[in-house]
């Protein structure tokens, strides 16, 4: 009954922002770690950041390709995460996940550790 589901993507120019959402649905987390990942033509799904939450915690992960570019922010009373992307560049174009583990297990950048993934959002970086 859990769902995932993305949205915000589309297009934009070399050097703007986008937000990204990922809605979790189907009950309550009170603890929870979700990602984001992206995968761009001929490559493979590469990890770009994660929140976890756990015990009134709540704990961030980037890549750095990303880091100090992408942020990830949390909105507990809509059960929903957001993935802001700034200065984007051309290598930015993808499709991005959002992914859940439910568990909360711990720091995983593995697509293997979640369980729930949600259906993708075309992000494309245009010059």
């Amino acid at each position: 009954q859990v769902e995932v589901v993305e949205s915000g993507g589309g297009l934009v120019q070399t050097g703007g922002s986008l937000r990204l959402s990922c809605a979790a649905s189907g009950r309550t987390f009170s603890s929870a770690l979700m990602g984001w990942f992206r995968q761009a033509p001929g490559k493979e799904r590469e990890f770009v950041g994660s929140i976890r939450w756990s015990g009134g915690s709540t704990g961030y992960d980037y890549a750095d390709s990303v880091k100090g570019r992408f942020t990830i922010s949390r909105e507990n009373a809509k059960n929903t995460v957001y993935l802001h992307m700034n200065s984007l560049k051309s290598e930015d174009t993808a499709v991005y996940y959002c992914a859940l583990d439910p568990r909360a297990s711990g720091w995983s950048r593995n697509r293997s550790a979640y369980e729930y993934w949600g259906q993708g959002t075309q992000v494309t970086v245009s010059s």
